[in-house]
């Protein structure tokens, strides 16, 4: 009788503990007073300009090497 009740009471531990990270999940309304609702683009913005510049800096070295050895 014992383990049974305990598992009842860890199954409904289980269950509010996931409806509890659900309700925190929820996004909140923009607000309706602002006109801009500041969408954060620097942030992973510059990683994919930064990738960006690395990636064509390695193709024209490539190419620089490979001109060289023809």
């Amino acid at each position: 009788m014992k383990t049974m009740k305990s598992k009842i009471v860890m199954k409904a531990l289980i269950v509010f503990s996931v409806l509890m990270i659900s309700l925190g999940a929820i996004a909140q309304p923009p607000d309706p007073l602002e006109d801009d609702p500041g969408v954060p683009l620097d942030g992973g913005l510059s990683v994919l300009i930064a990738a960006g510049v690395g990636y064509g800096a390695k193709k024209i070295h490539d190419a620089r090497k490979k001109n060289e050895n023809n």
